[in-house]
């Protein structure tokens, strides 16, 4: 009787489980390296944290959204970004076009990949975690 009583508290634990790009690898911010197989030279990064926060800064802007789609599909909720102008507009408005546009995700070693069925791709790099602090 005991063992029955189990195996419902068992699942329920499970299905309480983060199984995000998070829980993958996916954790600490990623500065963008390359876009559709051209390097990127404008300064973009993604912050993946805990319950699907994503955040980041644009060439331009910051910008946060949502992701809760389980590994390894990836499905930003509508960005929103502070509203500054500069010089690298054009970059920025193809790094958040591309962003939304992602749907898959693989993490390997310190890469980050998102691709979607179109042929899509950017490739982060993680950032080591003594290059986020503020100087």
């Amino acid at each position: 009787m005991h063992k029955l009583l189990l195996v419902p508290l068992l699942a329920l634990a499970a299905c309480d489980q983060d199984e995000t790009l998070v829980s993958y690898g996916g954790a600490g911010t990623w500065r963008l390296s390359a876009m559709d197989g051209a390097g990127y030279s404008a300064e973009a990064t993604m912050t993946l944290g805990t319950a699907g926060a994503v955040t980041g800064k644009a060439p331009c802007n910051s910008w946060s959204a949502t992701q809760s789609a389980p590994y390894p599909w990836f499905d930003l909720s509508p960005i929103i970004s502070t509203r500054r102008a500069c010089p690298e507009l054009q970059a920025e408005t193809a790094f958040f076009t591309a962003l939304s546009q992602m749907t898959l995700s693989e993490v390997a070693g310190d890469t980050l990949l998102l691709t979607n069925d179109a042929g899509r791709e950017m490739i982060f790099t993680a950032v080591a975690p003594d290059a986020q602090a503020p100087r």
